[in-house]
């Protein structure tokens, strides 16, 4: 019987019910997961962090949001204003709607009825996540538009170009999964994982994820698109009270996503780690599997959270060049060799010790490329010229405009006893 099977027999009330849930879910696990940011981050730095409101400083979070709440709502007068108030909706919508085909646990019994605990699921679920998932990025280029300002348009524009860079190199790396499980529906993709973890087998699709799953969500070392020393706040700079709080709320939920689909297609979903699972027989069943997945989920927030706190930020050619000319090749690369693999292991009959053994030569060839330093050429054709002997960076003198070709040996002279004003004076 196949898990699809499960789904489209719900009443309509059990189906309300969970996707209130879903709901709820969401909106705590954002307050919590910005309480958690603050203080781990406060921890690295050798501060307290929130620790006034509520035990623990665990409702600094709602208060921040009760502050956002009654601050002044502003629109700027060369906004469009329609576009401008619907762009924080259309970010935030998408994403709630991702989590509806998330599977939080096995078959369960609720209020008298046999459900999974999963809102929905279809055979393409994973990529109804990421078309979902892509439109939430009209609401950041369409805000950064309609907000009628420089530093605004720059931070929209960024996002769109770094989330189709990121997000070809996403969907690479789960192509692999697709060919392990041979679905893409996330049910079935959990169920494939029973024995053994794809996040172990299909490692450098892992890791290739992982680092696009930042890229996307546009979270530090990878936050270009509201690069505050850059461009102010990016394309919510002139966002405030509740539309600015969306955007935020959307940002906390798409790395909620991210992790959660992460978990489903990599770290077995629901399922309980393997050394539990062999002491504990009923460790997969009932309501325990919500403990596993969430405490996955927290794992991967806990490594956005440590990103932030530990690397600077990329320079935007950097960050292209790391997503075009680096995981795009090595993704296309691993799935040739997955495909290989499969292939050899079923036409040629490859045991799974052999196959982990030739994965594992192949991660370490992998590895080996990607350090490989570029050829000179290409270096040097990148490299800024040398200045020259005694040149220093000097503004153009004010009255005459900026001074180019022989007239800037006179204005810039290569002694440096002899000043500016006295070439100025002759």
């Amino acid at each position: 019987m196949s898990p699809l099977d499960a789904f489209g027999n719900d009443p309509w009330w059990i189906v309300a019910i969970k996707a209130v849930l879903v709901f709820v879910v969401l909106v705590l696990l954002t307050l919590f997961n910005i309480w958690f940011e603050r203080r781990v981050v406060a921890r690295m730095q050798h501060r307290i962090g929130p620790n006034i409101n509520g035990p623990f400083g665990l409702l600094q979070s709602l208060a921040d949001g009760v502050k956002l709440a009654f601050k002044e709502d502003l629109i700027p007068k060369a906004a469009d204003k329609v576009v401008f108030l619907l762009a924080p909706i259309i970010a935030v919508i998408p994403a709630f709607v991702t989590f509806s085909v998330i599977p939080f646990g096995p078959e369960v019994s609720m209020f008298g009825e046999t459900t999974p605990l999963q809102l929905t699921d279809m055979p393409v679920a994973v990529l109804f996540v990421m078309a979902i998932a892509s439109i939430g990025i009209y609401g950041i280029v369409l805000g950064g538009w309609s907000s009628g300002s420089t530093y605004s348009l720059l931070g929209g524009l960024r996002s769109s170009a770094q989330m189709i860079s990121y997000e070809v190199a996403m969907g690479l790396a789960l192509v692999a999964v697709f060919m392990y499980a041979g679905s893409m529906s996330t049910s079935e993709i959990v169920a494939a994982q029973d024995d053994f973890w794809f996040g172990l087998i299909l490692a450098p699709s892992f890791i290739i994820y992982m680092i696009a799953m930042v890229g996307e969500t546009n979270r530090a070392p990878f936050d270009l698109p509201e690069a505050e020393g850059e461009l102010v706040g990016g394309f919510h700079t002139e966002y405030s009270s509740l539309k600015f709080a969306l955007f935020f709320l959307a940002e906390y939920i798409n790395m909620a996503t991210v992790s959660a689909l992460a978990t489903t297609l990599f770290l077995g979903g629901w399922h309980a780690p393997f050394w539990i699972d062999e002491v504990w027989a009923g460790a997969n069943e009932g309501y325990w599997p919500v403990l596993w997945f969430f405490g996955k989920v927290l794992f991967f927030i806990f490594i956005f959270i440590w990103l932030r706190g530990t690397l600077p930020r990329l320079r935007y050619d950097q960050f292209m060049h790391f997503g075009w000319k680096r995981l795009i090749p090595i993704s296309l690369v691993w799935i040739i060799a997955v495909a290989t693999l499969r292939a050899a292991r079923n036409d040629l009959a490859f045991d799974r010790q052999t196959a982990m053994i030739v994965a594992g030569v192949l991660i370490v060839v992998f590895l080996a490329l990607y350090f490989v330093p570029e050829r000179r050429g290409e270096a040097a054709a990148r490299a800024p010229e040398p200045p020259r002997p005694g040149a220093f960076p000097t503004p153009p003198i004010p009255a005459g405009g900026p001074v180019r070709g022989a007239a800037a040996e006179l204005v810039f002279p290569s002694d440096p006893d002899v000043t500016v004003s006295e070439v100025r004076h002759g």
